[in-house]
């Protein structure tokens, strides 16, 4: 037992460690090549480096790298040199998308009762020296429409869809008005889209000291929360499918190529067309101060400023909201490495992070990016000692990611065929190292991957391995989250483990095209898309020691080289018919607030026969691996990457085609929380009835597809077993 003041020596928690492993059991592993593999891990945790995890770090946030700037290209240029000196294959695809060029022109300014122009800059402070680059931006979101409008303004609370049908149910109208809301709640997106359709004329988006402020602790420089000039960017892109707006469902390859698609015109996408920009608190305040409406908030709408919100404005207070903001086609780059198996190079193992950022990203992305690289680099070392994977490992640095998740859905859609038969997992490292406490969300078939990698990992400077720090936090009641996730009821005696929702490069290779995802990292306080997430607020908040940049490599090396090296693939099969009974019964109350007759039974009667043919199916994997066969696995292990791809409907959703998994994609009206389900969810949100019959059938057809695949799948691993082990009497 250990304390702040007392340390277990380093070949101690070595020993307590190596215990551990000898007594784990991996999944998908014959027990000869599991001696090997845990042989193999414990060499791979010896390659490790704060050193190096920093130096990378710091040589991509040194300056502000945005999409489509030389320093994002020098950024790339590092990325791509790092990986073919570790001894990776590096290819870079370009991609020509439509892209915002930059802020453009932004004013915000009190016209009545005064003539006050209001900040959009972060402050310098002499403490963070690289507060003061000149190559920072002004805050602003991208794709925001054009326009300069003076208005009265109205209260919109977080502006999701529910405030807004509050509003008109109080008799508020925002036609004409320009709407001020806070950060929080749904994707900044949709606060703008609910904005336009209800006949707003612009958009202010600030932040809430109750959300992210002084009411949260300490505010920078002095703590991690934001101080009052600091802004949140991002994009408002709300297409109804993730990518490059002009070619929807097709890889915008460059327009010099002989097969590159016809595009959209940009007036026939759906943009917003009025003016959107972001404010800080600090800027908010003097508008929030003057308004004089009648009518208070209602619960739970009351921010954090020193003073009552209202509802409205009033005729007395005028807003001046000025964005000019120009799109262009623009060149992005996706930089993939790639380490060819040495069995099985038809069978990828995907990991990927992005590498634009708003500022400097020490956080959002780098620390993950800066991770990956570190595993490159220990991968690479481990090929050239002769210890290839058995299945080929890339690793994608994506671009464009902060305008709109663009670089991984067109590479996703470039290779969406290819992906369909070889991709076993994608992993997501999305901001992978911003913190201390470890979180995850996956979909069901990675979940174990996640406990038993953690459980062979140590957490620094302590006797604990990762999994029992992350339960630790979990049992205090302190959920954790990840990037693009929402939390669903944590299993008995296990930790959290999310629901995978938006925001992030998981949307095209999990939602498109079918691939068992996972996103995880390493979580703490985060000045979020604002100028101040750079290495100044990395070294002071987010992990000074640096030792969690090579523990996260060391669990995301394990996972990794679990997936390339297993015999079977080590899917979590039985975790199929458990998620999908609760996802059903949670849709089945939904529909039920409205329809209270509605059943889901025959649904979860074809959940009933899946759970049998999973247990069966694992059943005959530990049979079939406990006897050391090793034949039919190309087989076996191709119809084990199929599973995930019976939720995969070409009809797609209702609310967008693209999205062509049934089984999980983000909330079409907040853009980040996790729909699972979401065609019976979509059915739920309209409260309809009249699409539910095609939709049982769909989901029927999908739950059938894949017990089916279990049952052929179990009796396929059977009949490879010799005569004792399989029961057959020849």
């Amino acid at each position: 037992m250990t304390n702040s003041s007392v340390r277990i020596p380093l070949f101690c928690c070595l020993a307590l460690l190596t215990s551990s492993l000898t007594a784990q059991t991996l999944t998908g592993f014959t027990p000869a090549r599991q001696a090997n593999q845990l042989k193999l891990e414990t060499e791979f945790k010896t390659k490790q480096s704060s050193a190096a995890f920093k130096q990378h770090l710091e040589k991509l946030s040194s300056v502000p790298h945005i999409t489509g700037t030389p320093e994002n290209e020098r950024v790339r240029d590092y990325i791509a040199e790092t990986m073919r000196k570790a001894g990776w294959q590096v290819d870079i695809y370009p991609h020509d998308v439509l892209l915002p060029k930059g802020p453009g022109e932004i004013a915000v300014e009190l016209v009545e009762p005064i003539r006050q122009p209001l900040n959009i800059r972060e402050f310098i402070f002499k403490e963070d020296k690289y507060s003061s680059d000149p190559r920072l931006t002004p805050g602003y979101n991208a794709w925001s429409g054009s326009g300069d409008v003076t208005a009265e303004v109205v209260y919109a609370n977080y502006g999701r869809k529910e405030d807004f049908e509050q509003l008109k149910a109080m008799g508020i109208s925002v036609a004409g008005k320009i709407v001020l809301a806070r950060y929080g709640g749904n994707f900044r997106g949709y606060k703008a889209q609910f904005a336009q359709a209800a006949g707003a004329v612009g958009v202010i988006i600030f932040t809430d000291p109750a959300d992210s402020g002084y009411m949260r602790g300490f505010t920078f420089p002095e703590g991690p929360y934001y101080s009052e000039s600091i802004i949140q960017r991002g994009s408002l892109l709300t297409t109804p499918y993730t990518g490059d707006p002009l070619t929807p469902g097709e890889a915008a390859l460059p327009l010099d190529a002989k097969n590159t698609p016809k595009r959209l015109a940009e007036k026939d996408v759906a943009l917003h067309k009025i003016p959107v920009t972001p404010l800080p608190y600090g800027s908010a305040v003097d508008i929030l101060k003057r308004m004089t409406g009648v009518k208070s908030v209602p619960a739970g709408w009351q921010g954090g400023l020193p003073f009552t919100y209202r509802l409205e404005g009033g005729s007395a207070l005028k807003v001046r909201l000025m964005v000019k903001q120009e799109k262009a086609i623009q060149r992005i780059y996706q930089v993939v490495g790639t380490l060819t198996g040495s069995e099985f190079p038809d069978e990828w193992i995907i990991a990927g992070c992005h590498y634009d950022a708003w500022s400097y990203g020490a956080t959002d992305p780098n620390s993950g990016t800066a991770m990956l690289l570190s595993m490159t680099e220990s991968l690479g070392k481990l090929a050239k000692a002769g210890q290839k994977p058995r299945r080929t490992i890339k690793v994608c640095h994506w671009d464009a990611e902060e305008p709109g998740v663009i670089g991984s859905a067109e590479w996703s859609e470039q290779f969406r065929d290819e992906l369909t038969q070889k991709a076993v997992a994608y992993m997501n490292y999305d901001a992978a190292v911003s913190g201390r406490i470890f979180g995850a969300s996956a979909s069901p078939s990675m979940k174990r991957l996640i406990i038993e990698a953690t459980q062979a990992v140590q957490y620094p400077d302590s006797n604990k391995t990762v999994y029992q720090h992350w339960m630790s936090h979990t049992a205090a009641g302190n959920p954790t989250r990840v990037t693009g996730s929402s939390a669903p009821a944590v299993a008995a005696g296990e930790p959290t483990i999310g629901n995978l929702g938006g925001g992030s490069d998981h949307i095209g290779p999990y939602m498109h095209v079918g691939i068992p995802s996972l996103s995880a990292g390493m979580e703490g306080p985060t000045l979020y898309h604002s100028q101040y997430d750079d290495l100044y607020f990395y070294d002071k908040f987010a992990d000074p020691t640096y030792k969690m940049g090579p523990m996260m490599e060391q669990v995301v090396g394990t996972m990794t080289l679990r997936l390339a090296n297993a015999d079977l693939v080590p899917y979590d099969v039985a975790r199929y018919p458990a998620d999908l009974a609760v996802h059903l019964k949670a849709a089945e109350k939904a529909i039920q607030s409205y329809a209270p007759t509605y059943s889901i039974q025959p649904l979860l009667n074809a959940v009933a026969d899946l759970k049998k043919n999973a247990d069966a199916c694992e059943t005959a994997r530990q049979a079939y691996l406990q006897t050391g066969r090793t034949d039919k696995l190309v087989e076996l292990n191709k119809e084990l990457r199929l599973l995930e791809r019976a939720f995969i409907d070409p009809k797609g959703n209702a609310f967008g085609s693209w999205y062509r998994s049934l089984y999980a994609s983000s909330d079409p009206n907040s853009g980040y929380a996790s729909w699972m389900l979401p065609g019976l969810l979509y059915e739920a949100s309209l409260k309809s009835t009249a699409n539910l019959p095609d939709l049982e059938a769909r989901y029927k057809k999908a739950i059938n597809t894949l017990s089916d695949k279990l049952l052929a799948l179990s009796q396929g691993m059977s009949m490879s077993l010799p005569a004792a082990v399989s029961g057959s009497k020849k």
